[in-house]
């Protein structure tokens, strides 16, 4: 039977531990293939790295890799992917918002002939603000996007083995999983759920975390920012003509109109503020080409226990 591997970053999370090993054992107790269970420690200051290497002891198949410090949540997941050795490969945040009892769904979704399977969240669970917040990023991301990323879609997903291959094959230094999972295209199904609440401790995603990983995917999957230099340069052209003409006819059908300070102004401040915009988000495609060009490693592995 294929073998199956299931990567689970955690940072910080003793307090959910000991539920997500109660949890995860069940949800594969049906299944009469092989499996491993991946356990990246993402750098965490608590216990966690000591309770999953315990867990470890007691049954094998939970492997764990422990990174040198905290690499982020996305480089936590590729340091997973790398080392997966299945035939199938599962992806599952460690804070049981989604429910490993899915997985056994997921596989039998692959079975139909998918290549990929990923969650799509029905229904959050997180405050207002966040709702809104994710709801316009992704509308904004698919309308943009240069490939079709699923609305409401996350990392939790299932994938054959050659997808991942090609995956791999991108090591790109802003990482974005599910934006590379949905570029290498493959035969995919969106699985609906509703997400639960984290079951215990703090949010890990803090709102400078969820921005960063929003502005990755903008950048690396969309051509909007620049679009949006080239259409604002576009419009503001057309505003100035047509503002010309104004002054003009203006001027000769009463030549005593005196010319205001503050319309000047105004344009002055708006073509420096253009300006600037323009800068830094060519600055942005900047330091990102100098990023890859670095090709540093995005992240270091300090102990394996496989």
């Amino acid at each position: 039977m294929p073998k199956i591997s299931i990567v689970i970053p955690l940072f910080n999370e003793s307090e959910v531990i000991p539920a997500l090993f109660a949890r995860v054992i069940p949800a594969t107790a049906s299944w009469s293939n092989d499996f491993e269970i991946i356990v990246v420690d993402d750098g965490s200051t608590d216990n966690t790295l000591e309770l999953i290497e315990n867990y470890h002891i007691q049954d094998p198949r939970w492997k764990v890799i422990s990174l040198s410090r905290n690499f982020g949540h996305q480089a936590a997941f590729l340091a997973g992917i790398t080392n997966a050795t299945g035939d199938y490969i599962a992806m599952i945040d460690g804070d049981l918002q989604d429910p490993p009892e899915l997985l056994e769904n997921f596989y039998n979704k692959i079975q139909e002939g998918y290549d990929v399977v990923y969650g799509v969240r029905r229904k959050r669970k997180e405050g207002m603000v966040k709702r809104i917040l994710y709801s316009l990023y992704y509308l904004i991301l698919q309308k943009f996007s240069d490939v079709y990323i699923p609305l409401d879609s996350g990392d939790f997903s299932m994938m054959r083995r050659n997808v991942l291959n090609e995956i791999l094959k991108m090591p790109e230094q802003s990482l974005f999983i599910r934006g590379l999972r949905s570029w290498v295209g493959y035969k995919q199904f969106g699985y609906e759920y509703e997400r639960d609440q984290r079951l215990a401790g703090d949010p890990k995603y803090t709102f400078k975390k969820l921005f960063l990983l929003a502005y990755n995917g903008l950048f690396s999957f969309s051509q909007f920012p620049v679009k949006l230099l080239t259409n604002t340069g576009f419009a503001i052209v057309i505003i100035a003509i047509i503002y010309s003409v104004y002054v003009f006819v203006e001027k000769l059908i009463n030549p005593n109109i005196p010319q205001g300070f503050a319309t000047l102004s105004i344009a002055l401040f708006m073509l420096c503020g253009v300006q600037l915009l323009s800068l830094g988000i060519i600055g942005e495609y900047i330091v990102r080409i100098y990023d890859e060009s670095r090709k540093r490693p995005l992240f270091i592995i300090n102990k394996k226990e496989l």
